[in-house]
């Protein structure tokens, strides 16, 4: 198929790609003219695993193309798909002028063409319920009729975006003719092989099935992280009780780790905007209100637990931080809890020297100079009062535990992600804070 796929975000160049790899003709849109240079000259300009096979290959098969030129793009594609930002505004809500704006520009350009092919407008962006609606209505305003406008969201892991592109659990399609749906499911039969469902329903309710999903998995990791914090009161250990829970079919294993909260594009934002549309239509989901309140709360647990260990006074001290990315296998620092770990410890006067394997640059634009940024993880540690990890990389998993020793001022660990077996940190002379569980002194 001729695809059209506007915005080369996150989800637009993995979307775009991974079309492309199934042999579809794709041309992705973006008025960015930094982003377009790069990606004209082959560079892709996000961190995703197995991203830059599948987008080299295809710009060489000459099945992936990159334009400013929204109307060449329009006219020439089957199947429209917006993938553009919808950010938090100041009220919580999603900001739709992107979305809307883009939809003002394809009214114009097929109000251009009188009789132009059916065109589907497929918005694979993350949108409040009745967005559907309203980019019908905008672009019917300049008197186009042959067109329909569908739900399909994504639901992408950052750092497994290909993987589950390319193999998803479920694809969601929201559409009210039978025609789009036939088309659309023929343009994803290629990725569900192996039998795992399209889903066909109403526009509106694909739209709330993308925030539900998300203020759902988001609603699980908070209890989580209630639950470790309870735990530590009363002598439990929330990875034991971790295994109890997730044995039980009911519940699955997915989404119980505890740690330091949430961050990310989408979890954040997906929860506001739910709390939001919900407030609108007098149906408030008063428990997610809770959610993004106690997400808040436990980014600043670490800090609570650094000073409960060296006092009130950090003035002086340094900290050696490991991973800025919200988690692992991205470069992603939206609403990363090492933002506000570090704001938090310069406030109090500590000094701060990061390490991150991808997220450093994406790092600066939010810390700027005010900390110190290292080579490698071990370099991260010399001079320094304790180590905090902050982001689960796998390289962070199985550390040389003698030569953090000799590199730390103190054998004291801050362990936000819980990665490290308490037996090892005890034996190797640590004091080991984690999530959940009574802090681990040295033999």
């Amino acid at each position: 198929m001729r695809l059209a796929v506007i915005g080369t975000g996150y989800v637009g160049l993995v979307s775009g790609t991974c079309f492309a790899e199934m042999g579809n003709e794709v041309i992705c849109v973006d008025n960015n003219q930094e982003k377009l240079k790069k990606l004209k000259n082959s560079e892709v300009p996000i961190y995703e695993p197995g991203l830059e096979v599948l987008f080299h290959r295809n710009i060489e098969s000459k099945r992936l193309h990159f334009t400013d030129n929204l109307s060449d793009s329009v006219k020439k594609s089957e199947v429209i798909f917006l993938c553009l930002p919808t950010p938090q505004d100041e009220d919580g809500s999603a900001d739709l002028k992107y979305v809307m704006g883009v939809s003002d520009e394809i009214g114009r350009i097929l109000k251009e063409e009188k009789e132009h092919e059916f065109k589907i407008i497929v918005n694979k962006s993350t949108v409040p319920v009745g967005t559907s609606r309203k980019v019908t209505e905008i672009i019917a305003s300049h008197g186009v009729e042959n067109f329909e406008v569908v739900s399909n969201p994504e639901f992408l892991r950052e750092g497994f975006a290909v993987e589950d592109f390319m193999k998803p659990d479920r694809i969601v399609i929201g559409a009210n003719s039978e025609h789009v749906f036939k088309k659309l499911k023929l343009l994803y039969d290629a990725f569900v092989r192996q039998g795992n469902p399209i889903i066909e329903m109403n526009p509106e309710s694909s739209e709330v099935t993308k925030y539900a999903a998300n203020s759902y998995l988001a609603m699980r990791i908070t209890f989580m992280n209630e639950l470790a914090n309870f735990c530590e009161r009363v002598g439990a250990n929330v990875d034991l009780v971790r295994k109890g829970m997730g044995t039980d079919n009911r519940i699955g294993k997915r989404f119980l780790f505890a740690g330091i909260g949430y961050g990310g594009s989408c979890f954040p934002k997906d929860v506001n905007a739910m709390i939001k549309t919900s407030k609108e239509v007098n149906s408030e989901m008063k428990i997610l209100t809770l959610v993004d309140k106690i997400n808040k709360e436990q980014k600043g647990v670490l800090v609570n637990k650094i000073l409960k260990h060296f006092g009130n006074n950090l003035s002086g001290r340094r900290f050696a931080l490991w991973g800025l990315a919200f988690k692992p296998n991205t470069d992603d620092m939206r609403e990363a809890p090492s933002v506000v770990i570090i704001n938090k410890l310069l406030e109090l006067g500590a000094e701060v020297t990061a390490y991150d394997p991808a997220a450093i640059e994406n790092a600066k634009f939010y810390l700027q100079d005010r900390i110190q940024y290292a080579d490698d993880q071990y370099e991260c540690l010399e001079d320094a009062d304790a180590l905090i990890v902050v982001t689960e990389w796998n390289e962070f998993r199985t550390p040389d535990f003698d030569q953090i020793k000799s590199l730390l001022k103190n054998p004291v660990i801050f362990d936000g992600r819980n990665i490290y077996n308490r037996r090892h940190t005890k034996t190797a002379g640590f004091y080991h804070y984690s999530i959940g569980k009574e802090v681990v002194k040295p033999e």
